[in-house]
């Protein structure tokens, strides 16, 4: 941010440059404004510069990670490279135990990707102490740590403050705090009657960000986990406070994106994008999901994609992928590519409503090629196209120009020629 406003071009702004329909001068105003960000840790020498933002493709990350009950840092590391043969944009890595430290190196090294973590996470398996015995120091030596290894944007619920905690407490949910980060802070807070150490000494947080060129997302700890809990007071509430954090962030030239809800009725999904970009002063906006009905366990990266277009179409700047698994366990690699498949196609969806340039241009070529009967352009077009040859081998029709769908009455072959 501090490069755009004295309007240095980086080898991350020449990265956004090539790979987007943006233009220089365009590109410096807007990440002065804080309207587009490029997470890019200095220590993340493998970086490939990816912008979040205002006219920017809409960008989509894949989370992963492991657990106390699921420990096999081999299989996410190869969750890694999946992610990265799909063309994720970003990758969240949310372990909370184990071997964090070394696996985030790792992960650093490999990546050319923009990388994420939840610190809070990383404070509970670190110290392995009771969440009401962890000290403030604790907790910001832990994203210190992060920054040091090159995470290029730390989650952090610094919005989760004593005043939201009321609102909490006062308004009952169906699902009351289901953010993990917010949940340790909520936690914490009560156990020891005192302010969020993020938000009490948020100016300590931003020091960290300035010196390693971390990206802040402002994390949604009390996102709403049902949609009937979408866009309540409690959630609102937060969303005021963190657009006065990234005014304040803004101030020291630290990179801001501000995390969304999860579960949102699809007729508020537009007002929610709206109330974000209003409430936030046009800072980026980072999405989970949004799923829009709760009852889909094991089709959630369904429920997720519908609601995922509608808010890319609406403002979203980028959506974090939700697999089938959502809700019931930690993915595997066949969940893990549902969920990048099902998140890109909702991306792209709602680019082509933004009018990205470049977007709509994808799909005229596919459909110049299945005017054409080209099959070899369609499998070159497709978003996922093993699992479009594989349909289409499964199935072989008589005549090899069509499918076994319409098969000679095949409308384009019987009227191509026609004209």
């Amino acid at each position: 941010m501090n490069a755009a406003k004295k309007g240095i071009i980086t080898k991350e702004m020449r990265d956004v440059l090539a790979s987007e329909s943006i233009d220089e001068k365009t590109l410096l105003q807007k990440m002065s404004e804080g309207k587009i960000v490029i997470p890019a840790n200095k220590n993340h020498k493998s970086l490939r510069g990816i912008a979040v933002g205002e006219g920017m493709r809409t960008k989509v990350n894949v989370n992963l990670g492991v657990s106390e009950d699921s420990y096999d840092l081999d299989l996410e590391f190869e969750k890694v490279k999946k992610a990265l043969e799909y063309k994720a944009d970003a990758i969240m890595d949310l372990s909370i135990y184990g071997a964090t430290k070394d696996f985030r190196r790792d992960l650093v090294e490999y990546s050319d990707v923009m990388l994420g973590t939840v610190p809070m996470y990383d404070a509970v398996a670190k110290y392995g102490k009771n969440i009401k015995d962890m000290t403030v120091d604790d907790l910001f030596e832990v994203v210190e740590e992060h920054a040091k290894n090159g995470i290029d944007f730390v989650t952090i619920h610094a919005g989760l403050n004593q005043v939201c905690a009321e609102r909490v407490d006062n308004n009952p949910r169906l699902t009351k705090v289901v953010s993990r980060g917010g949940a340790i802070l909520y936690e914490w807070m009560k156990l020891n009657n005192k302010e969020n150490p993020f938000y009490e000494h948020y100016d300590r947080l931003l020091d960290i960000c300035v010196e390693h060129d971390v990206t802040l997302s402002l994390g949604d700890g009390l996102r709403p986990g049902s949609i009937k809990d979408a866009t309540d007071a409690p959630q609102i509430q937060e969303l005021l406070f963190l657009g006065e954090l990234t005014k304040k962030a803004w101030a020291r030239d630290v990179q801001v994106m501000i995390e969304g809800p999860g579960h949102v009725p699809l007729h508020e999904i537009a007002a929610n994008m709206q109330l974000e970009k209003k409430l936030c002063h046009g800072a980026p906006f980072y999405v989970l999901g949004p799923l829009v009905t709760d009852i889909a366990p094991g089709y959630d990266h369904i429920t997720s994609a519908i609601g995922g277009a509608l808010a890319a179409a609406s403002g979203a700047d980028f959506l974090c992928y939700v697999t089938p698994a959502e809700h019931l366990r930690l993915p595997d690699l066949d969940d893990m590519k549902e969920g990048i498949i099902a998140s890109r196609i909702a991306a792209h969806a709602g680019d082509i409503a933004k009018q990205i340039p470049g977007a709509i241009e994808w799909d005229n070529a596919m459909s110049k090629a299945r005017g054409e009967l080209n099959w070899d352009k369609m499998f070159e077009l497709c978003i996922d196209p093993v699992k479009a040859k594989a349909y289409r081998k499964s199935s072989q029709p008589i005549d090899g120009e069509t499918c076994t769908m319409c098969g000679d009455l095949c409308p384009i072959k019987r009227t191509k020629d026609l004209a």
